[in-house]
């Protein structure tokens, strides 16, 4: 889902809200007291009413008759929204976050190079080139078109698979990849471009073990970046399992998530009026 893109006071009380509810600020369960948030932000009603919607599209407030406006459960958010992964960024939960975004990367993308390998075509290997090139380009220069180029290789090796499913896990994985990758390449790095290329030679080749493994490598390579330019940065999650930059033979073959572990499904899609 694209960025909420607000203007003025609008975009600045969408931002502060999303901020305080996803800090734990604004409580799950907790009814938000309208007016004296007016009157603490010097908004009227109506300005704060329709900021709320924007938050109600991402499954975060919600309204009840004789309730008013209250924070939902955050197994309600839209998690994979690009505001709200920033603001859990924001708000200091990234290390759990990050934590899902590698678990996630781990699940999906050596199966995604297995079949890449498998079944790619001209103009796959193509746009895996161009993304190559595009990220030797910005070795040691603009974060910004390095995270871009990075994006755009993983994007080509989702299409590669030629799998409906698989190509639109994209949706899920490009929001984190982007704050990630905004993390690593916003400080100095090793040169991404050859643990990248080794999974582009295997896909090349059709080497669908090589590909696997050379992805395997590559998260490995990755996790480490992240733990190398975060370190000290995040706090323990609290949960079984690596903390974000474990490397694959430091993750447990098996586990047992919460009980209270968010999801990410927002199925509740009936629209209420915000009072």
């Amino acid at each position: 889902m694209a960025a909420y893109i607000g203007r003025g006071v609008h975009g600045n009380t969408v931002e502060l809200l999303g901020v305080r509810i996803v800090s734990g600020e604004l409580a799950e369960g907790e009814t938000i007291d309208l007016a004296g948030l007016s009157g603490e932000l010097d908004l009227s009603l109506t300005a704060l009413r329709e900021a709320l919607k924007v938050l109600a599209a991402k499954g975060l407030v919600d309204a009840r008759q004789r309730r008013g406006t209250f924070v939902r459960p955050r197994a309600t958010w839209n998690l994979l929204d690009v505001d709200v992964i920033r603001w859990q960024f924001a708000a200091g939960a990234a290390a759990a976050f990050l934590q899902d975004l590698a678990e996630v990367r781990t699940v999906v993308e050596p199966a995604a190079a297995r079949f890449a390998a498998l079944r790619r075509r001209e103009e796959d290997l193509t746009a895996l080139d161009e993304a190559l090139q595009a990220m030797a380009r910005a070795v040691g220069g603009d974060p910004a078109a390095a995270a871009a180029a990075d994006l755009a290789w993983h994007r080509a090796l989702l299409v590669a698979t030629h799998n409906e499913m698989l190509i639109r896990m994209e949706i899920f994985i490009e929001p984190g990849l982007s704050e990630r990758d905004r993390l690593v390449h916003g400080a100095a790095e090793d040169d991404p471009v050859p643990s990248h290329q080794a999974v582009v030679d295997a896909i090349r080749l059709g080497d669908a073990d090589g590909a696997e493994r050379a992805m395997r490598d590559l998260l490995e390579k990755s996790a480490s970046d992240l733990r190398r330019v975060t370190a000290g940065q995040f706090a323990d999650t609290g949960r079984d399992g690596p903390l974000p930059g474990d490397t694959a033979e430091e993750r447990p073959t098996t586990g047992t998530r919460g009980a209270g572990t968010p999801s990410s499904r927002h199925t509740d899609d009936h629209t209420k009026e915000l009072s």
